[in-house]
């Protein structure tokens, strides 16, 4: 299958590799058409002038570029009726989620929302253990999501909020495994450590408490810095069943008492512990280019996932409590 990339950034190089890795033909768009050109001679793919792009004939598309070009770059993709992965958010707005949602709609154009952690082996694996009722009646969730070093400036100012960016995974596959809708927030956040969050009135600790329709409670815990490496966990307790998924010998953080053996070097970043999950689902996308599977995460899941960002996001305002149908 014929599949353009369109951005040549640390997401961009990713796509391509996995896509050309899975058999893809590859061809890579950048606004800069030379750093196009210098991904591709490193991945030995093709390159496009960006102006081109729209114009030519490709199966399916991926959508990698910074958050403020999402939504120009997909009202030009979807009219074209063909597969797009677009990286999480498609935008930072749910007017503007809307639209997109509509537009696909109006031409059947399927958007695969990069939600990468339901691609985790370990995640999904849970999520089907939860499904399969090996876990029994779900009685919480405890979810961990702390990156490695604290954001610059500069990404700050696109980032929407602590909850806009980080927590929107864990909303994610909290409605993806408990297969619930969220149905109501309360957030705390605070300013720690690291004073160039509290310029653009975001956190570097979050601590949310949410619940379920379905009744499920769930505490999730993120912070903007782990000095010991990049950490993602969950959590899973039932009637039946109790589960640590992402626990392993490259978890960043120290056991007191010595009894589990750590590796010495743990996760640095997201992407170093998300690679096979990246991989998966760029393999994923290939297959829904060709019509084998249907679309593992619609557009839905980012709209309802940013839905509860803005509520948390809310609760920090009010001090309460948010419920999402407000």
């Amino acid at each position: 299958m014929k599949i353009a990339v369109i951005g040549s950034g640390r997401m961009g190089a990713i796509r391509a590799e996995d896509l050309l890795g899975d058999g893809a033909q590859v061809t890579i768009f950048n606004r800069r058409d030379l750093a196009a050109e210098e991904l591709a001679k490193k991945l030995g793919c093709g390159s496009g002038k960006y102006s081109e792009v729209y114009s030519q004939t490709f199966d399916g598309y991926v959508v990698a570029t910074a958050t403020n070009a999402h939504v120009e770059i997909l009202k030009s993709l979807l009219p074209l009726g063909k597969p797009i992965l677009c990286e999480k958010p498609i935008s930072l707005t749910v007017e503007e989620t809307d639209e997109v949602i509509a537009t696909a709609d109006k031409y059947r154009t399927q958007i695969q929302v990069g939600f990468q952690r339901r691609f985790d082996p370990p995640i999904s694996k849970a999520a089907k253990m939860v499904s399969n009722g090996d876990v029994g009646t779900l009685y919480t969730l405890h979810m961990y999501a702390h990156d490695h070093q604290p954001s610059t400036l500069e990404f700050l100012e696109g980032s929407g909020s602590i909850y806009r960016d980080l927590h929107v995974h864990d909303f994610d596959l909290i409605r993806w495994i408990t297969q619930s809708e969220i149905a109501k927030v309360y957030a705390t956040q605070a300013v720690r450590e690291h004073q160039q969050y509290a310029k653009y009135g975001d956190a570097d600790v979050s601590l949310i408490s949410l619940t379920t329709v379905s009744g499920v409670q769930v505490a999730i815990t993120g912070t903007r810095h782990d000095p010991v490496g990049h950490d993602v966990r969950l959590e899973i307790f039932g009637s039946k069943e109790s589960l640590a998924v992402g626990l392993n010998k490259k978890t960043p953080i120290h056991d007191v008492e010595g009894e589990i053996n750590f590796a010495p070097v743990r996760y640095k970043g997201f992407i170093e512990r998300f690679r096979e999950a990246f991989t998966k689902e760029s393999q994923a996308f290939h297959q829904l280019t060709k019509g084998e599977i249907s679309n593992p995460c619609p557009p839905k899941s980012a709209r309802e996932s940013l839905r509860v960002a803005i509520a948390c996001e809310e609760s920090i305002k009010t001090g309460t409590a948010v419920s999402i149908a407000q």
